[in-house]
């Protein structure tokens, strides 16, 4: 079952989880914190019948806190077991911002996005700017897929077993699309009005709902309960 939610709402989950991270979880109970609020936007991707991406999310998390607190303790010895350690507790930590964001960014229509930042009385010239950085990544992950499916069909594959050549053939023509892509996202915001000095309309009705106001309560006491457990008690 779909859950609608508001973009207010997923705006309000990065931030609270954005605020998370940035506090290191240092007891059982604070990783059990953090891991719920992690699998909230999994769940919602599955939802979403983005079931890809939150299977990949989910299999590098879970990879991650095993690696990190069964498989590599912390009198593991050498280069590369210490680089291993590091790398899985960098993605442990930062990886729930990066799967509420990717939520936010997949699921979100970009009039809904400008209605609810119109709502929150923001400045156009981040509003227009989140606009722009929200169709970018997706439209430059499209424009990948169709240079690798080019690639493919010239018979390169990987570059041919050769690191200059991946360069030559693959990220090369992904650097002029992206100056092409940005351009254009710019080009189409101005043609929109968007910046202007009338006041934008929209098509678009929001409302909280019922889902809206639960996942609200839910990440304000997680984040209630994260605070108490990690500075007062």
């Amino acid at each position: 079952m779909r859950v609608k939610l508001d973009p207010r709402t997923k705006l309000f989950m990065i931030f609270v989880v954005s605020v998370i991270v940035m506090m290191t979880a240092t007891t059982p109970i604070l990783w059990i914190i953090r891991i719920i609020m992690t699998f909230i936007p999994i769940i919602l991707l599955i939802t979403e019948k983005k079931y890809a991406s939150a299977l990949r999310f989910c299999i590098l998390y879970i990879a991650a806190l095993l690696l990190t607190f069964f498989f590599l303790s912390e009198e593991s010895t050498g280069i590369f077991k210490a680089l291993l350690t590091g790398y899985c507790a960098i993605i442990a930590q930062f990886l729930p911002a990066i799967i509420t964001a990717w939520y936010v960014v997949r699921t979100t229509r970009i009039d809904e996005f400008m209605s609810a930042m119109q709502k929150m009385h923001m400045p156009d010239g981040i509003t227009i700017s989140l606009a722009v950085v929200m169709r970018f990544f997706p439209t430059i992950k499209e424009e990948y897929s169709h240079i690798k499916d080019a690639m493919r069909m010239r018979g390169i594959m990987l570059g041919g077993g050769n690191a200059a050549k991946m360069i030559e053939f693959r990220m090369i023509p992904l650097l002029f699309s992206c100056v092409n892509i940005g351009d254009e996202l710019s080009a189409a915001a101005i043609t929109r009005g968007l910046g202007g000095k009338v006041k934008r309309t929209s098509v678009v009705t929001l409302k909280l709902g019922a889902a809206d106001y639960l996942l609200i309560l839910v990440f304000i006491l997680a984040t209630a309960a994260f605070i108490v457990f990690k500075y007062i008690i």
